[in-house]
């Protein structure tokens, strides 16, 4: 029944909700690299068309964890629009959120030490590089061989490049292809992007320099298909070492597949809401993906160092911390290996509780995202009944 209410409260809007995610988010970016990885994912979709999110996650640059939720924005795609869609001003275009989640990212990330904006070849749009907000670099997979200056060409003019050195990689395990370590070539290569011919707004210049990167497997195993990635970047690239250090930074957008697991057929499993009304649903869809990148700061933390342990106010509140400790009082064992080996108040100490919580016996394996929902749920729960009491 509160749920109900909750759905339905018009006082309560998603937007709110993410500006106050967004506000915990800003106040943990001070003195990082932060990487504003952005995607979009289905939430339902037929007939050509469908309801979609479009997400910005902040994660730390250095150790992958995971910093929080900098924007989310609905996107409801109609069938048959496909006509007309390339030549239309930047603004109605639904590609127009690459952009939007740039501006964010600045916003919220303004007391960070540096912003990096990543994302995949659906960003590839060179109004995104001629407009990004200043302070902001961006690291995005290209998606066109586009027209660079002199009559060349993109993808051309990066295959002709030397290779500048060759480094294995550990390629994590996805649908279709199982964990790898490859072995990768790296070239690089400062180009000029011409800008296009239509669909641009009035005003941009006539190019953009940037620098490609281009990392590609060589050797790769019997029928699986080779990995490369070309990357477009505004970060300067001059030495091989910082063409590696690119590949590293987009390698870190795996955090936001994750999250979108999370939040789908790994986790909450929000395909398979029957709320028809956008309003209600879209509330709850917010709720969750606020919960889904908790859970996956949490995973992150499981394994406490090498770096210095996060605080657990990154996902719960301080009020918490009783609770957590009773908790955690009530896990322990009386053997080492069933003893909390984390410092009380940081989040690794507080993943652990979760992940007893969620039925992890503490000896074999390492909890993963469902392992810590069932977890963050069961306190949740009794979070719930404390309060309860309470009052």
């Amino acid at each position: 029944m509160r749920l109900t209410r909750f759905l339905r409260n018009a006082a309560v809007s998603s937007e709110e909700m993410l500006a106050q995610a967004a506000e915990r988010t800003a106040e943990r970016c001070a003195g990082r690299h932060v990487l504003a990885i952005q995607d979009t994912t289905v939430l339902r979709s037929g007939g050509g068309g469908g309801d979609y999110l479009h997400a910005v996650l902040a994660v730390d640059a250095q150790d992958g964890t995971i910093v929080g939720l900098i924007d989310g924005q609905y996107l409801t795609r109609e069938s048959g629009r496909r006509a007309g869609r390339r030549s239309a001003m930047i603004e109605e275009k639904e590609s127009f959120r690459w952009l939007e989640g740039a501006d964010q990212a600045a916003s919220v990330c303004a007391g960070a030490a540096q912003v990096t904006v990543i994302a995949d070849r659906e960003s590839d749009i060179f109004e995104a590089f001629a407009l990004r907000p200043e302070g902001v670099e961006l690291l995005v997979r290209a998606a066109h061989d586009r027209s660079l200056e002199k009559n060349q060409t993109l993808f051309a003019t990066i295959d002709a490049a030397p290779a500048a050195g060759h480094a294995e990689l550990t390629l994590p395990a996805k649908p279709g292809r199982k964990r790898r370590t490859a072995r990768m070539q790296a070239r690089f290569q400062e180009v000029s992007l011409s800008r296009p011919k239509t669909g641009q707004r009035s005003g941009l210049p006539a190019s953009v320099t940037l620098t490609a990167v281009d990392i590609r497997e060589i050797d790769a195993p019997p029928g699986a298909a080779p990995v490369h990635w070309r990357l477009l970047t505004t970060h300067a690239v001059s030495c091989v070492e910082q063409a590696w250090a690119v590949a590293d930074l987009y390698r870190r957008r795996w955090a936001i597949e994750q999250l979108f697991r999370t939040l789908k057929t790994e986790g909450f499993d929000i395909e398979d809401l029957r709320i028809e009304e956008s309003a209600p649903r879209n509330r709850l869809i917010t709720a969750t993906l606020i919960a889904a990148v908790c859970i996956q700061q949490l995973v992150h933390a499981r394994d406490g160092g090498p770096g210095p342990l996060r605080p657990l106010t990154d996902a719960f509140e301080p009020g918490d911390i009783p609770l957590l400790e009773a908790c955690c009082a009530e896990l322990e064992g009386k053997t080492e290996r069933q003893k909390n080996p984390h410092p009380k108040g940081s989040l690794a100490y507080a993943a652990w509780v979760c992940a007893r919580l969620g039925g992890w016996t503490g000896y074999y394996g390492k909890p993963g995202p469902v392992v810590m929902l069932e977890g963050w749920l069961e306190f949740q729960a009794r979070k719930r009944g404390t309060l309860t009491l309470k009052h």
